[in-house]
């Protein structure tokens, strides 16, 4: 399968049959590698409610039919925008045609912002998500601090790719995004979350060769680059 980082949070990712986006935030992105009109996908999956993250999805899962597949409050909320939803929660899962998805815990907030009208609408607890699709696991661990479960991830998943937010403030930062990669165990991280706004702004590379240091491969993406797995 093929995996393009498109920026922030945003990932998409192309099966033999299916392409599904994660948390596509790209209007008002400054460093999004693609407009919103230009995304195609069978399936959007959200991990939790700001606004950097469920972004485009309401647009882009109405163009193309697209089923939102996010935790229950989310969910509910872009049910009644006129968006196909499929709710789920933290701890269980669901096999779809492209494969399966399980949410995980994450340690962060959710919440949607409303700036005209001063409103933050609840959105659930956030989530991350783990897919296993054609034989391979993905963990793709949305906006988190680093938490101790993370080892019991490692412990029931062989995780072949690890999405992990380095950007500090918001989320964990390098530091701990290393001792996560390790409680986990990925083969592989690809960093995200970090250089999108000055605020989070941290050097790859140096995560990279730190992940090198004990024995994982980190994979530096630039939006709009992509990997096979």
């Amino acid at each position: 399968m093929n995996i393009t980082f498109l920026g922030h949070s945003c990932v998409q990712i192309q099966t033999g049959t299916h392409t599904l986006i994660i948390d596509p935030f790209l209007t008002g992105n400054p460093v999004a590698a693609r407009e919103a009109g230009e995304i195609q996908a069978d399936a959007v999956l959200l991990t939790h409610g700001h606004n950097d993250h469920v972004g485009d999805a309401e647009s882009i899962a109405k163009r193309n039919d697209a089923v939102i597949i996010a935790p229950n409050e989310l969910a509910v909320y872009m049910g009644w925008q006129g968006c196909k939803v499929h709710p789920m929660h933290i701890g269980g899962g669901h096999t779809f045609d492209f494969g399966r998805v399980k949410l995980t815990q994450a340690y962060h907030g959710s919440g949607y912002e409303l700036p005209d009208q001063q409103t933050i609408i609840y959105m659930g607890m956030p989530a991350g998500l783990l897919l296993e699709i054609e034989g391979k696991t993905i963990y793709h661990a949305g906006d988190t601090a680093l938490f101790g479960d993370m080892k019991l991830l490692g412990e029931l998943h062989q995780i072949d790719l690890a999405f992990l937010p380095i950007g500090d403030n918001f989320t964990m930062g390098p530091d701990d995004a290393l001792l996560a990669a390790q409680w986990v165990g990925a083969k592989r991280v690809i960093p995200m979350h970090y250089n999108t706004f000055p605020l989070i702004e941290q050097d790859g590379q140096a995560y990279a060769q730190a992940l090198a240091g004990v024995g994982i491969e980190g994979i530096i993406l630039e939006p709009g680059e992509s990997k096979e797995l």
